[in-house]
């Protein structure tokens, strides 16, 4: 968590839309009242690939409780395949997907590269954001989260 940069003024998620595994639309926006762990990750890209059992393992602490871990991959749409085994490989994760890779760049400011995770309250603004890979699984990691879920 060394790596977290929390932003001068918080702001709203990006407007623009990813996808749930059935296709069906969603922005952040439509997870407000939930404390959003945005991951924007790639099955090419080796520190989204090594850091996917840590995010998994921080969304199965949240149990039962108002956190969602939603790892959103930006590979293109003929890796589609790829993605969804990968995600089924680190349950409870759901996969989502961003077939246009427009999401890391509507951020504010935009994603440095790929994985980028950024938090997101209850009330829809950002609380911090992570460039690079980090380890989820750790007592800090839940520290930070918890500090979120706090308001």
């Amino acid at each position: 968590m060394a790596k977290l940069v929390v932003p001068a003024e918080a702001t709203v998620g990006p407007a623009n839309t990813f996808y749930d595994a059935d296709g069906k639309p969603l922005r952040v926006a439509d997870l407000k009242g939930k404390v959003v762990v945005l991951n924007l990750w790639a099955t090419w890209c080796a520190p989204c690939v090594a850091e996917m059992p840590t995010l998994a393992k921080l969304q199965a602490e949240y149990a039962g409780k108002p956190v969602e871990v939603v790892a959103v991959s930006v590979d293109s749409p003929s890796a589609v395949d790829k993605a969804k085994a990968f995600i089924a490989q680190h349950a409870p994760l759901k996969y989502y997907s961003d077939p246009n890779m427009k999401l890391p760049f509507a951020l504010k400011p935009p994603a440095a590269g790929m994985p980028t995770t950024v938090i997101y309250g209850a009330d829809g603004l950002e609380r911090g954001r992570i460039s690079g890979g980090a380890d989820w699984s750790g007592a800090d990691a839940k520290a930070l989260v918890d500090r979120v879920l706090a308001g």
